[in-house]
């Protein structure tokens, strides 16, 4: 089971587009950045998309073009779903995975695809070609939105897609003893947005579940590069 980040940033991307911050001028200088977050994970020859993010075109060309068998949707906000559109005219397009509320919501956007819509239930699991997938409940307001489990090969890997520190603890006793945490960090951490966790939050709750390694998603061009634990486009974790 293998983890590809395919993009680490949050809806605006890095560097942002007439910014001159000192994230973003580096990002243009150095020609690395963070493109809109999501994940491809590869099993068994399979490909599972996390996330349709408005780049995926890029980051799939990116990664070698591999076939996606199936897509699961974490909520219905645009840097999560809007790049499904780009299966069109590409290869059959995959059956998605999302809580029904956001299969719904999404789905409409998409009406001119014809894809085969799977709804999952928070806290019960399902298998997609053979690795253990868990869905469970965060809070994103007010988005209806979930994280997921997935588990194969011995190893368990969490990841919170966008959410604020009030995470339930039916979900929190999911996320203990990971091999690997995902964990949404949007902003440093003197800063506070209320639908996000900021670094100290994202390293706060990191250390009290005790996993074996995390990283920090989904982060804005406001974050400065040099803090540890912040994950990067094209990291890989390989669990054979």
């Amino acid at each position: 089971m293998k983890f590809l980040l395919l993009g680490t940033g949050d809806a605006i991307g890095t560097p942002k587009i007439g910014c001159d911050c000192p994230q973003c001028t580096h990002a243009r200088e150095t020609g690395t950045g963070r493109l809109r977050t999501s994940i491809l994970i590869e099993h068994d020859g399979r490909h599972i998309l996390v996330d349709s993010s408005p780049d995926l075109r890029q980051q799939l060309l990116r990664h070698g073009s591999p076939h996606i068998d199936a897509v699961i949707w974490t909520h219905g906000h645009y840097d999560h779903f809007m790049g499904f559109g780009e299966f069109y005219r590409v290869q059959k397009v995959p059956p998605v995975f999302a809580a029904d509320p956001v299969l719904r919501y999404c789905g409409e956007t998409f009406r001119f695809l014809n894809f085969d819509r799977m709804p999952v239930e928070p806290y019960v699991p399902f298998n997609l070609f053979g690795i253990t997938v868990t869905p469970f409940l965060v809070k994103h307001p007010p988005a209806y939105t979930c994280g997921f489990v997935f588990e194969a090969c011995g190893a368990r890997v969490g990841y919170t897609s966008d959410t604020n520190r009030d995470i339930p603890q039916k979900s929190l006793d999911l996320l203990k003893d990971l091999d690997l945490l995902l964990l949404d960090a949007l902003v440093p951490s003197h800063m506070t947005i209320t639908k996000h966790m900021n670094y100290l939050d994202a390293c706060t709750l990191a250390e009290s579940l005790h996993p074996k390694a995390f990283r920090c998603v989904h982060i804005s061009h406001v974050m400065p590069w040099e803090y540890p634990h912040l994950a990067y486009d094209g990291e890989v974790f390989d669990f054979p």
